[in-house]
């Protein structure tokens, strides 16, 4: 396997060049001296900068499908911080937990770590057109990889106010807005809880319900109020299943019309809204029930104007 050398470790990859090559350039001699930044003291701004440069050139390797070494990388960080492999991996971490509440992609293996300054924040801010870009593309076709029991997870808990350091850059980017957008993103997800309701029956021996499971979305169209028709393995009853997936983390916001609310209210003992997050490889998926204000924050968006 081919490895970035250290010395070009924190080389920024295309679309990114203009932010990391200026940090690159200092060298150490701009970085605090004499045990400033050390272990239990608060990050600089230059170190923030280091980091964040660093892992947005392995994100742009991530996603290019280039082989890179995480650990070449924190070594060539530590020649420019007097910081420990710990604190270099909790801040990568840090960094995928602000990517993760934006619903954007993060780097496998700094799973997200919350508990992150203002100062970062702003510094990851320089890399979010780039990344929202990707965000934004169709996504490529994938093999999933968990069994059907091992995809659901628990739905988080309300938390009001929770991210309020990025409340400001959850309205510019919008990531639920974002999602909406990329219809292609909405039918693979799809396709995906397809795909698991169909083996969940297998599991459990409804053979007999398998052929009746159907993408209403695609064959009939959007205005059933869910895209999914499946089925309670147990009693047989009918599942209306509303998907929405992201590419980001188990909080990224989401869209619900106000067709999709109204049928929740309709038939709340079958309607679920399957939520598919960190759409991939790996895939997951939490569940909602109706009352759905009781699980989320429901807030207009929109409105509708007439002469009525």
């Amino acid at each position: 396997m081919t490895q970035s050398r250290p010395r070009r470790i924190l080389h920024a990859a295309a679309g990114w060049t203009d932010v990391t090559n200026s940090y690159e350039t200092r060298g150490p001699g701009s970085l605090p001296q004499s045990g400033e930044g050390a272990a239990g003291q608060h990050w600089t701004r230059e170190e923030v900068k280091l980091v964040v440069a660093d892992y947005f050139a392995m994100f742009e390797s991530e996603i290019s499908g280039r082989n890179y070494n995480k650990t070449l990388h924190r070594e060539a960080l530590q020649k420019l911080l007097t910081r420990s492999n710990k604190s270099i991996d909790f801040k990568h971490c840090n960094i995928s937990a602000v990517l993760s509440e934006l619903g954007l992609p993060w780097i496998p293996g700094y799973q997200p770590l919350h508990h992150y300054q203002r100062l970062l924040v702003e510094e990851v801010e320089r890399y979010l057109d780039r990344l929202a870009e990707i965000a934004g593309q169709p996504p490529r076709k994938t093999r999933h990889q968990a069994e059907p029991a091992k995809i659901f997870v628990d739905a988080p808990l309300r938390r009001p106010g929770e991210a309020k350091v990025l409340e400001r850059l959850i309205h510019k980017f919008d990531p639920a807005e974002r999602d909406g957008r990329n219809r292609a993103l909405g039918q693979a997800g799809e396709e995906f809880v397809l795909e698991v309701e169909r083996s969940r029956l297998h599991a459990v021996g409804r053979t007999d319900l398998i052929k009746d499971v159907t993408w209403i979305s695609r064959d009939l169209g959007d205005g059933a109020g869910y895209d999914i028709l499946s089925f309670d393995p147990a009693t047989g009853g009918e599942k209306y299943i509303e998907v929405k997936t992201t590419r980001g983390g188990i909080k990224t916001p989401f869209f619900l019309s106000r067709n999709e609310e109204a049928f929740s209210r309709e038939q709340p003992k079958a309607f679920h809204i399957y939520r598919v997050f960190e759409y991939g490889e790996k895939s997951r998926i939490f569940t909602l029930r109706p009352p759905l204000e009781d699980a989320v924050s429901l807030t207009v968006s929109t409105w509708s104007a007439s002469f009525r």
